[in-house]
């Protein structure tokens, strides 16, 4: 059975969330601050935890930071905060998604499921290299791309941002860390790069590069690829 941690400071929303996850037959512990989520995750071992920013006793970007010295377990921010510089920084610290608050329910037990499904580990096969789309298919290991029975041209750098992307599969990944990533460890703020290769990869991927339904922006944060 699935256990989620839910960090959360007002009473009302664990509550609600609590009621809501155990409707659903997950296994839940709840903590009103950071200092007890890192001792419920230490001792009941989590599989995705839920985390407000915004705690009483630490900031909830501290919480992720302490959880990521030792753990990859997924984690799921929940926050009233609407700035796009709040939201990156929880990324970066290694938040795996961001829901903002008032925030429907569904929404985020489908974000949560998602989290946890991309946590599960796969079995060693075809499946860790070859993605497929309805539109093309990504080779990881001969680092090929194929469309309508042809290879995709693409240029080491365009490849280079859709490996980041893909495996990182319905998780958003942040400006700062696709830079980083791609580009080297001196960048992080230089985001028209990223719009002109994700628009080139678009070009060369999507079928409607307007309206792409891959590669996914998340404006002020980053990118989503989606299958």
């Amino acid at each position: 059975m699935t256990r989620v941690l839910v960090v959360d400071d007002e009473p009302q929303i664990t509550r609600a969330l609590v009621i809501n996850l155990k409707a659903r037959k997950y296994e839940v512990d709840a903590a009103p601050d950071g200092a007890t989520a890192l001792q419920l995750a230490a001792a009941r071992h989590p599989d995705v935890v839920v985390l407000d920013l915004g705690l009483p006793d630490m900031d909830g970007v501290e919480v992720i930071r302490g959880l990521r010295g030792w753990t990859r377990v997924p984690i799921l921010v929940l926050s009233a905060r609407h700035s796009s510089d709040e939201k990156v920084e929880a990324l970066d610290a290694g938040a795996d998604d961001y829901v903002t608050k008032p925030f429907g329910m569904d929404e985020l037990l489908a974000r949560l499921r998602a989290a946890v499904r991309r946590a599960e580990p796969t079995g060693g096969g075809e499946d860790d290299v070859i993605v497929t789309t309805e539109d093309f298919t990504v080779d990881l290991a001969a680092k090929k791309v194929h469309r309508d029975g042809r290879d995709v041209r693409l240029t080491p750098t365009e490849w280079h941002l859709l490996e980041v992307l893909v495996r990182n599969t319905g998780r958003l990944v942040s400006q700062k860390q696709l830079l980083q990533e791609v580009w080297g460890p001196s960048y992080g703020t230089e985001t028209n790069y990223l719009r002109v290769y994700m628009a080139q990869l678009r070009r060369k991927l999507e079928v409607d590069p307007s309206h792409p339904r891959h590669f996914v922006t998340e404006p002020g944060m980053g990118y989503r690829f989606e299958r």
